[in-house]
């Protein structure tokens, strides 16, 4: 073997080399057989933050007092938004709700629970015997990048854990790091960015596991291609090498020279 065929077998070797992606970046939960514990996520419950949508649902045994609350007709659109068919009250900068014939009721910073309670305590001055829930409504999650549907999606769900979005976007194509995720998040005045890494099975514990009403997941490209998936075309791969060759060609013609 002499050493311009040296030369192109350790150029082909390097090609393929790079053009590989080990198993480990492509695969989810690569520590799970290290787990000798499940996981424990203390997750806190989603404070009612300004611009969140709510939705407000007021019990009574009289028909009449339910209707009036409850009623979704002569509502003004710029106040109030629907989703799945619920009526939504839209919280303003300052934390508060404008409810009907009580005014503003400030629910920043509460819990639903705890916004219920306060909106029920508010109405008795007005009418008893009434019973008030609360939930979110209108909750958004944007899902960015290497994922098969990028776009903005709507869920309703109290617990959407970080994989659950991303299914919502189709999932992670083969191009995308799943140890390179990005999770924008609006906290108070301030947007933190944390770099997530989904093949930790340890990422059950975090307080990112789940996902917020607003969040932006960005799900960043691999460094290489992996030519281990079987879709990749015969002619995908035909191409390759026609542009290989002619690489090699040409570097062994200058050699020559």
């Amino acid at each position: 073997m002499n050493l311009k065929t040296n030369k192109l077998a350790l150029l082909l070797i390097i090609v393929l080399t790079v053009s590989c992606v080990p198993k480990r970046q492509l695969s989810y939960f690569n520590d799970i057989n290290e787990m000798s514990e499940p996981v424990v996520n203390p997750r806190m419950q989603k404070l009612i933050m300004p611009f969140d949508k709510i939705y407000i649902k007021v019990l009574s045994i009289d028909a009449a007092t339910s209707q009036i609350f409850n009623t979704t007709e002569e509502l003004s659109t710029a106040s109030y938004g629907r989703s799945s068919g619920l009526l939504g009250y839209l919280v303003d900068e300052g934390g508060n709700v404008n409810f009907p014939f009580v005014g503003n009721i400030n629910v920043g910073g509460l819990t639903t629970s705890q916004a219920a309670e306060k909106i029920q305590k508010a109405l008795s001055d007005y009418v008893s015997n009434t019973s008030v829930s609360v939930k979110f409504v209108e909750n958004q999650v944007t899902v960015m990048g290497e994922v098969q549907n990028q776009g903005v999606f709507n869920f309703t769900q109290d617990k959407l854990n970080i994989y659950e979005a991303l299914g919502m976007g189709g999932g992670i194509t083969r191009y995308g790091d799943r140890k390179n995720v990005i999770l924008m998040r609006h906290e108070g005045d301030k947007i933190m960015h944390y770099k997530l890494n989904l093949s930790d099975s340890k990422i059950a514990s975090k307080d990112y596991y789940y996902i917020l009403p607003n969040d932006v997941i960005v799900v960043e490209p691999l460094r290489a291609v992996s030519t281990s998936y079987s879709n990749i075309t015969y002619t995908t791969i035909l191409q390759s090498v026609t542009t290989l060759i002619s690489i090699l060609v040409t570097i062994l013609t200058l050699n020559n020279l």
